[in-house]
């Protein structure tokens, strides 16, 4: 029988790295992303997992959770994702609290899958070996230049079938913009993403005006607390339009309601904020339940294993932010090739290896 492996140590630290221009979308702006990255150990191993949120979250990770999951057996993930929720119970599950627990239970089932000398996609079970991406930025702080050289090069270097870009701020403008997203990548797909920017009215009349730019996606085109709202933009929208939302979901119940709305087409979840990769298959297994895809929002290098064992997955976010601070500061980080990535198999769990030193300059 299998000796016990208990969970010794717990430690997050937070990093903040410039971005390396300007950036905005339809409700908000930034300079700076900050990266929270956990360590557990045990059994002479240890499992890494991150989020990006704000660094107070290290706080919570070295108090609250690491009390919660210290002393517990690393095979028991589904247990200390359970002593973790119990031990927030006071403080609110959603928000910064999921985000937390987001980041320990991913080092959790890294650690486990490295227990097991495993990949971590073959210990979850494979239900493809690689996934597609789409290339994510197009922020409406770029010039049309900028717009232009980064969408086309996701089609022209890594091979992108899909791409999106940022809409609302000017919503005047965004037509414009979308023309020169669609010159730049010929016949890939054109997505776009308004963060919730838009009323029903403005999302279904700006729906309209770029339908004949074969856009083929348009994500949270009013606030995703608005299930109304999405499901009267989703009924109206032109054919071939799908609506997708979700990316600021933190609970299991958060995409049962949306699923159950009928508010999308394509329900998006995020491993970094949904309570974690066990968070994130628990959605998987809502949207196999209502017949819906699966798509993964951003930190592309955390997603790629719980991506490969979802049952119904469409695409992982390629984001612009997430991929350059993940191929900066991780060994393993995936590259694309055909527009897809996949996990390398003589890696075990995530096939991450965190850069201490290359981090050190942008620890908060």
């Amino acid at each position: 029988m299998r000796a016990e492996v208990s969970i010794e140590e717990v430690t997050a630290r937070a990093y903040t790295i410039p971005t390396d221009a300007p950036e905005s979308d339809g409700t908000f702006a930034w300079d700076s992303t900050t990266l929270i990255v956990v360590h557990v150990r045990g059994g002479g191993a240890t499992g890494i997992g991150y989020t990006y949120t704000e660094s107070c979250i290290t706080s919570l990770i070295d108090k609250k959770l690491a009390k919660a999951v210290q002393g517990r057996d690393a095979m028991d993930v589904p247990g200390c994702w359970q002593a973790m929720l119990h031990q927030v119970r006071n403080m609110g599950r959603p928000g910064l609290a999921a985000t937390a627990i987001s980041a320990v239970d991913a080092a959790l089932w890294d650690l486990k899958a490295k227990l097991l000398d495993l990949p971590l996609c073959r210990l979850l079970g494979m239900a493809r070996h690689r996934v597609t991406i789409y290339g994510s930025g197009g922020f409406t702080s770029y010039s049309d230049a900028q717009i232009a050289e980064q969408l086309g090069g996701w089609v022209a270097r890594e091979g992108c079938r899909s791409v999106k870009m940022k809409v609302g701020t000017e919503p005047e403008r965004d037509p414009h913009r979308v023309a020169v997203a669609r010159q730049a990548i010929g016949d890939a797909a054109l997505f776009v993403d308004a963060n919730g920017a838009l009323s029903c009215k403005q999302a279904l009349q700006f729906a309209d005006r770029v339908a004949g730019f074969d856009v083929r996606w348009f994500e949270e085109p009013v606030s995703s607390d608005d299930l109304a709202g999405l499901r009267h933009v989703r009924e109206r929208a032109p054919a071939g339009m799908d609506i997708a939302a979700g990316e600021y979901g933190y609970t299991p119940d958060y995409f049962r309601r949306m699923l159950a709305a009928e508010a999308v087409d394509v329900q998006q979840a995020d491993a970094s904020r949904c309570l974690g990769i066990t968070g994130f298959l628990q959605a998987g297994a809502l949207c196999q339940a209502h017949h819906i895809d699966l798509s993964g929002h951003c930190a592309p290098a955390l997603h790629l294993h719980a991506a490969c064992a979802a049952p119904r997955f469409r695409n992982l976010e390629w984001f612009h932010d997430h991929v350059r601070i993940e191929h900066m500061l991780f060994d393993g980080a995936p590259t694309p090739h055909g527009g897809m990535i996949e996990p390398d198999l003589t890696r075990p769990g995530l096939g991450l290896a965190f850069k201490q030193q290359d981090a050190e300059r942008f620890a908060a």
